[in-house]
């Protein structure tokens, strides 16, 4: 008797999959912070991250009981920190229940931060719930396995791959099936060149019967890069420099950063950091060029010209960030800071040399 395509999938997965260490135990909340920390970040990257996340916070009370700026600083480098703030708001309000995550769909769906590809991954892993996941690797596989084409982003797609997702659950051994579809995707029925060759389901597959694998699924155009430059400018007082905490909405929320600014049309770098600094209500003595660093957001490839500056007089004044603390190097790691800032710490912070000023 031949075996179904989800038999088949399964058995492959038991053979072949990956030793992650989120897949060691059915521990609900380590499921959890393992599918939020693996959301538009690589298995590479997460892998030892997360066991030291599980080290600093290893119970949702931890978590709960846990100062946000603590979360932010142990999340650091892995970006999208809107993850880790809606993780830790979500732990706090499922403290409330008990040490135990809820095995109810009702809960979590309240949660700041759980969708439904959160929801199914959570619940059909702990629990076997019988519900369906659709991501990045699960939703190329579900397009090529029906010949889907158009752009899983688009609205008419994106509701078409969860209806086949909870098709063709199993009754059994859900959260297998579901993990057994994205590992095909992230290992099998990559992007590029699919291996079509050692894929355990070929026979199901109808674009690999038609020969078309390569052009599916379908992407619509990306929108433009936009370039962007900024200066940050490290301004020192003695031994130490002036971070600050960025505001509670928009990019880097509640985090801290050397103050920069985003250099207007034509707008020098010079002129731009003198702008910052009577922003600041300071006096200060430009020197010259720290470091520049190149970064990508999204769809926006930032150019920041980082550059010193020597604090005279002034006092800060209204600002448009929450805080202002003078700070040593030896103070600098113990603030949440983003991937581009802590270079710039870092490099400030190396050698003695590039503490001191002209």
């Amino acid at each position: 008797m031949a075996l179904t395509f989800q038999q088949q999938l399964l058995r492959w997965f038991e053979k072949h999959q990956r030793d992650l260490p989120w897949r060691r135990d059915r521990d609900a909340y380590h499921i959890w912070v393992s599918e939020v920390m693996l959301q538009q970040t690589t298995v590479a990257t997460v892998t030892p991250r997360f066991l030291r996340f599980l080290t600093r916070f290893p119970t949702i009370i931890d978590l709960a009981q846990a100062d946000e700026q603590a979360v932010l600083l142990e999340w650091e480098g892995l970006g999208y920190y809107r993850r880790a703030r809606n993780m830790h708001r979500a732990a706090r309000m499922l403290a409330k229940l008990g040490s135990d995550l809820p095995d109810d769909p009702a809960v979590w769906s309240e949660l700041p931060g759980v969708g439904r590809y959160i929801l199914g991954a959570v619940l059909s892993q702990a629990f076997d719930r019988r519900l369906p996941i659709v991501e990045a690797n699960s939703q190329r596989v579900l397009c090529r396995l029906f010949a889907r084409r158009g752009d899983p982003a688009q609205g008419d797609v994106k509701k078409w791959l969860w209806q086949k997702a909870e098709e063709i659950l199993p009754r059994r051994r859900v959260g297998d099936f579901n993990q057994a579809l994205m590992e095909l995707g992230a290992t099998v029925c990559i992007p590029t060149a699919p291996r079509c060759d050692i894929c355990p389901v070929a026979r199901h597959c109808q674009a690999f019967q038609q020969g078309i694998q390569g052009e599916i699924p379908e992407k619509s155009a990306r929108p433009a890069v936009e370039k962007v430059d900024e200066v940050a400018v490290v301004i020192r007082r003695g031994v130490k420099a002036l971070l600050v905490q960025r505001p509670s909405v928009g990019r880097w929320s509640n985090m801290w950063e050397f103050p920069h600014v985003t250099l207007e049309k034509g707008q020098t770098h010079h002129a731009a950091a003198l702008q910052l600094l009577n922003a600041f209500g300071l006096k200060a003595d430009l020197g010259g060029e720290i470091m520049t660093i190149r970064h990508a957001v999204t769809r926006f490839r930032i150019t920041m010209v980082c550059t010193e500056a020597r604090y005279r007089s002034g006092t800060i004044g209204k600002i448009a960030y929450p805080d202002a603390k003078w700070l040593s190097p030896a103070e600098w790691h113990d603030y949440p800071v983003s991937t581009p800032q802590r270079k710039l710490a870092n490099e400030l912070a190396k050698d003695s040399r590039q503490l001191r000023l002209f």
